[in-house]
């Protein structure tokens, strides 16, 4: 079993870049809250944990290099943030065919008569993570997010 802060990371990554790509290429701001969930800073103005690692979340795909953004916005949200290349090179490649059949999502092997051309779609890491996200199974979003991050591109 995974560690819980690396669990969270996974799906907030998973949000922040399906977010992003159903925005490209457009600007857009990244709210931690629209991630992470509603924060109330403490009496000392402080965020939770959670909040911070979100936003701590956010900040490491921008120096990794799969999105950039003009500013952070206090610790609330990066300011007109976007894929970068790389990034959306990626989501939209397919991911390797045994992930997807290990999480039971490509057409690869069936028989339904769907065309390859859509097959292809829904075998895409960005397919892949929506379809995670849509479960809430942690184990599945975490698989999906380290192929994503770490899988050879096509």
């Amino acid at each position: 079993m995974a560690d819980l802060h690396v669990e969270e990371f996974h799906k907030d990554a998973a949000i922040a870049l399906t977010q992003l790509y159903g925005a490209f290429p457009r600007r857009v701001n990244l709210f931690v809250e629209d991630i992470a969930g509603p924060d109330e800073p403490d009496e000392f103005g402080l965020h939770s944990k959670r909040h911070m690692a979100c936003l701590g979340a956010l900040l490491w795909l921008g120096e990794e290099g799969l999105l950039r953004y003009v500013d952070t916005i206090r610790q609330e949200a990066l300011d007109q943030a976007v894929l970068t290349r790389a990034a959306f090179i990626r989501l939209s490649s397919p991911a390797p065919a045994s992930v997807g059949r290990e999480l039971g999502q490509t057409g690869e092997d069936t028989a339904d008569g769907t065309p390859p051309s859509v097959q292809e779609d829904l075998s895409t890491h960005i397919h892949l993570i929506r379809t995670a996200l849509r479960s809430g199974n942690s184990s599945r979003i975490s698989q999906i997010m380290q192929t994503t991050f770490f899988s050879d591109s096509r």
